[in-house]
């Protein structure tokens, strides 16, 4: 068996699919000698294979990809492994697959890398703007600092500035935080939050940068905002608005944004489900992550499509897959939110690394989401 083949082999039982389900995951292919995965010491020279985009559910100038997904090879000993190592090479390697944008998850990368450990300077900046330049590549947020306490400290806004000064140098139109507001129920809380969050986005507008928080499913749970106090004096029960909605419905459209895990907020479509009314009654409510972001579309720059294939024996309801192996309808998603020059989405997958026993696995996780995505069209195309 030849060295891509019992690459194929292994990275299809990595996904629990049986060949057929493979090949219908990787647009059909003809053989796994035509699916180019991440090979050690060729990931990042792969050409992107040429497509007609015409009629892409998604412009190819528009996917991209956090880097979160890709931690352990932005992590890896470049002087132990032959696979690409650090921002600058697995910069190659996901222009390589095609990506032309990114997102941030913290700026820091193996010590022995090129620029070092922590490039969250101004010059390490100016080292990421470089290579993004050199390889064709688009930043559009990060995951990084958003100050915990209010009011600010002058230590927090020292850093917040500083976040911003980075954010504009490496080029991005966003900066945001990979965490809720706040993880509290309770309204007097996200009420809080609402005053810092206006407090920080108008310090991102005056850097010219949009701010924006991601959410898990907990942030679409129900907000505690009605009924008896309990013995701390918080509200127990809930009018049936969801904790993420409060925080939309209240902050200013022209400072604050959000950025929805699409798997996530599907996990909130199986999990928060009821709610205890202001008279007692247990109401039942299925959240909608589609109209929400149809309806409010200046809102969402940014998403993650992060795939889940069905599994009601855990407690998500969804098992985190590569992009297009799952059963999330992004076709649907993507046909009622056209994504354009205004819209950002990210493929994220958190469990991409695959450990020594796999170490490409991350990146051949990207190249075969990307494939997938690639392969998304447009209901309706014309000549």
């Amino acid at each position: 068996m030849s060295d891509t083949h019992a690459r194929e082999d292994s990275l299809r039982r990595s996904l629990g699919l049986n060949r057929r389900q493979f090949m219908a995951a990787t647009t059909g292919m003809a053989a796994a000698a035509a699916i180019p995965l991440a090979l050690p010491g060729a990931a990042q020279a792969d050409p992107a294979p040429v497509r007609d985009e015409r009629s892409a559910l998604v412009p190819a100038s528009q996917r991209g990809i956090i880097l979160y997904t890709v931690r352990d090879a932005i992590s890896r000993n470049p002087l132990t492994s032959p696979l690409p190592s650090g921002f600058r090479k697995v910069f190659e390697a996901l222009s390589a697959i095609g990506y032309a944008q990114v997102e941030f998850a913290g700026y820091t990368q193996n010590a022995n890398s090129e620029g070092g450990a922590n490039l969250e300077t101004v010059e390490g900046a100016q080292l990421l703007r470089t290579w993004l330049d050199d390889n064709g590549l688009k930043a559009q947020g990060n995951h990084g600092f958003i100050p915990g306490s209010w009011p600010l400290s002058q230590a927090d806004l020292d850093r917040f500035q500083r976040t911003l000064e980075i954010a504009n140098i490496i080029g991005m139109q966003h900066i945001g935080t990979g965490s809720d507001p706040t993880s509290s129920n309770f309204k007097a809380d996200w009420d809080v939050a609402i005053e810092k969050w206006h407090a920080l986005g108008q310090l991102a507008q005056a850097a010219g940068l949009k701010l924006y928080t991601h959410n898990h499913d907990a942030a679409y749970n129900f907000l505690l905002d009605s009924g008896p106090l309990d013995a701390q004096g918080r509200p127990t029960r809930s009018s049936g608005i969801r904790k993420l909605e409060y925080f939309l419905s209240q902050t200013d459209k022209h400072l604050i944004f959000l950025e929805m895990d699409l798997f996530w907020a599907h996990v909130a479509q199986y999990k928060h489900t009821l709610f205890t009314a202001p008279d007692g009654s247990v109401q039942t409510d299925i959240f909608d992550p589609f109209t929400l972001v149809r309806d409010n579309q200046k809102r969402y720059p940014l998403f993650h499509v992060k795939d889940g294939k069905l599994n009601p024996a855990t407690a998500n309801g969804y098992d985190m897959v590569p992009f297009g192996t799952g059963d999330i309808g992004y076709k649907e998603f993507f046909n009622r939110v056209k994504i354009r020059d205004k819209h950002h989405p990210m493929y994220e997958q958190d469990n991409a690394p695959g450990g020594t026993a796999n170490p490409a696995q991350s990146l051949d996780f990207a190249r075969l989401s990307y494939e997938n995505w690639a392969a998304m069209k447009e209901d309706r195309f014309y000549e």
